[in-house]
């Protein structure tokens, strides 16, 4: 919703970058628990942070229990944007991983959701299979490192950014202080 008021209102494109969030993860994934811990975040703590920053923002999100390897699922983000249909697979990943606990490391899943927003079946399984989008997801996570971004989402513009789900007039000063032009 804030993207497509972003847009609306200012004179921009947006580009997803796709992040290295957790690639250790095996596809059968990780209890949040064994994340967090891991880590040595306190994860009661944590989850109630997210829980917060996402009912302030509007954002449906469930109580997760697991986390998923996410690359086979950006590597076919790359295809559905090319295909014209990115914003809809980025939507349709967001809610099948945090509204219902699916595992889009799992192929079959993320075909499901391919064709869920209209994308070929046949399509979707042969990125999977070939990784077609391989070289593309790789750029991303180089283009990360070199930008410094370091948690999703970071929003960046002229190399200036936040970091994490910011409000509306949040990303709008950012588009201003960068010299992005109102319509």
């Amino acid at each position: 919703m804030r993207i497509e008021q972003l847009r609306k209102n200012y004179e921009i494109g947006i580009r997803w970058t796709a992040f290295p969030l957790h690639p250790e993860t095996p596809e059968e994934g990780t209890t949040i628990e064994e994340l967090y811990r891991a880590r040595g975040i306190d994860v009661e703590a944590a989850k109630a942070r997210l829980k917060k920053a996402a009912d302030d923002l509007g954002l449906p999100m469930a109580d997760r229990k697991m986390t998923y390897n996410s690359r086979l699922a950006q590597e076919l983000a790359k295809w559905a944007e090319t295909e014209g249909k990115g914003d809809s697979y980025h939507d349709a990943v967001f809610k099948a991983y945090y509204v219902s606990g699916r595992n889009i490391g799992k192929p079959g899943e993320l075909v499901i959701l391919a064709k869920s927003i209209g994308l070929p079946e046949e399509g979707a399984k042969t990125v999977l299979e070939t990784r077609t989008f391989k070289e593309a997801v790789d750029a991303d996570w180089a283009r990360c490192h070199a930008l410094g971004v370091t948690a999703v989402p970071t929003f960046v513009v002229n190399r200036r950014s936040v970091v994490g789900a910011q409000p509306y007039e949040v990303l709008e000063q950012l588009l201003k202080t960068s010299g992005a032009r109102g319509r």
